[in-house]
């Protein structure tokens, strides 16, 4: 049944005082987690990574407000899912990107046995330590399920004491909130944009519902969405390339300053062995973007188009256009994916600042599928999203770090971290809040 056909706030009242799994099926993860796990399957196999959790919003005490027997029942559950037959067949014969058979028989078949490894989970100072180690080609599925089960348990208990009558309100408001986003971003005629709100959306059946709010709202300037289950489910493009974690635990693993320098474009040489075409997208600010491109290859500029995920939209945008000019392409020719905390304001000043100048897409994400700020009957906090990551920590035991453009996303050890910019400065950051 579709989440628009479905009573969330029935279902949320009958089903939240007991397990009522979150994560469904190992599907319900994001897709560029499956292209990176086939790369590094094929090229990692062998590399040991722990991905942790962080809570930058550190003024919620997460152990506070989720309980931490929930929280082992609901990884648990995870941990005894596999691929089914039908989710087979259709990762198997499903055209992505216009590629048929973009996934190997031989990984497929590695695929089907797939499940979760262990985890570790403790509490300190009101926040949860968790970790997940092993090899990366496991560890890594386990970021986008553990932090949509967080999330999840922390709306759930938000909206605990809540009445029938009151849960209707509260997604009543919700609906209208979006929809009224809807209508704003109707009136960006060229408009192409996709879900990305897997990671910290307020729950399942929630994301779902604005998927298909925005099928219908927004037509074809629905370019697909990032869940792989709710792509198979709703019939739309799954999208998604690659994430900081490919440069993250390529930099870990050097063991010098020059291959460390070079490790951004050891791994884009690695991705664009395996796929080509509009998965060629680069995501440039794991060490900052502007030393990205200082020492980038030419070759970089061949590709389709970055994604600036960490610097205001619009500075990161004209530096990456500066950029391609510099090397002699043409910016209406390539393609800008913008993800970073987007809302109807930031999509539209964007939209409306490079309108023309250069291909656009934007994948929405927090503000999509958990707004819920203001629309709780008596308010409820607890129902604002908070910036909650889970990134690789370490690779074969050496630590892992992510600078950012925005200093305030920074993630690792603090003697590491300077270390990473002494090698790579600090041209272009400034820091700035993390809301989400």
């Amino acid at each position: 049944m579709s989440a628009s056909k479905t009573d969330i706030a029935r279902r949320v009242f009958n089903h939240t005082f007991k397990l009522d799994p979150i994560i469904r099926s190992l599907l319900d993860t994001d897709f560029y987690k499956l292209l990176m796990l086939q790369m590094i399957w094929g090229l990692y196999r062998d590399v040991d990574a722990t991905f942790s959790l962080t809570n930058r919003t550190t003024s919620v005490k997460l152990a506070e407000e989720i309980d931490s027997g929930a929280l082992r029942e609901q990884l648990d559950h995870a941990r005894t899912l596999r691929f089914t037959k039908k989710e087979m067949i259709w990762l198997a014969g499903n055209t992505f990107y216009g590629t048929k058979q973009i996934f190997s028989p031989e990984f497929l078949a590695w695929l089907e046995d797939f499940k979760l490894p262990d985890y570790e989970l403790s509490t300190r100072d009101g926040q949860f330590e968790l970790h997940f180690h092993g090899k990366w080609v496991e560890t890594t599925m386990w970021e986008i399920p553990a932090l949509a089960i967080i999330n999840e348990l922390r709306s759930r208990a938000a909206m605990r004491g809540m009445g029938r009558f009151e849960l209707d309100v509260l997604y009543a408001r919700a609906k209208a909130k979006l929809w009224d986003k809807v209508e704003r971003l109707q009136q960006l005629p060229d408009l192409k944009i996709s879900d990305f709100g897997t990671r910290r959306r307020h729950s399942f059946l929630w994301q779902r519902w604005c998927v298909e709010a925005l099928k219908e709202g927004l037509g074809e300037a629905l370019t697909g969405t990032s869940n792989v289950l709710l792509a198979m489910d709703t019939d739309l493009e799954a999208q998604g390339t690659n994430a900081h974690e490919l440069p993250m635990v390529a930099a870990a693993l050097a063991r010098d300053e020059v291959t460390l320098k070079r490790a951004p474009y050891k791994v884009l040489e690695d991705w664009q062995s395996y796929y080509g075409g509009n998965l060629l997208i680069v995501l440039p600010d794991a060490f900052g973007t502007a030393a990205f491109l200082r020492d980038a290859p030419d070759w970089v500029a061949d590709w389709t188009g970055f994604r600036p995920d960490s610097a205001p939209a619009i500075e990161g945008g004209e530096a990456i256009i500066r950029w391609w000019q510099e090397r002699g392409r043409d910016p209406r020719e390539k393609l800008l994916i913008f993800s970073d905390g987007l809302d109807t304001e930031t999509i539209e000043a964007a939209y409306r600042h490079f309108d023309g100048r250069v291909r656009m897409a934007f994948g929405w994400g927090t503000n999509l599928t958990n707004d819920f700020a203001g629309v709780a009957p008596h308010g409820t906090p607890q129902l604002e999203p908070i910036s909650l990551v889970i990134k690789v920590s370490s690779a074969n035991g050496r630590p892992a770090i992510k600078l950012s453009d925005n200093p305030a996303k920074a993630v690792g050890d603090p003697q590491e971290i300077a270390r990473y910019i002494r090698v790579f400065g600090t041209e272009g950051m400034a820091e700035l809040p993390v809301a989400v």
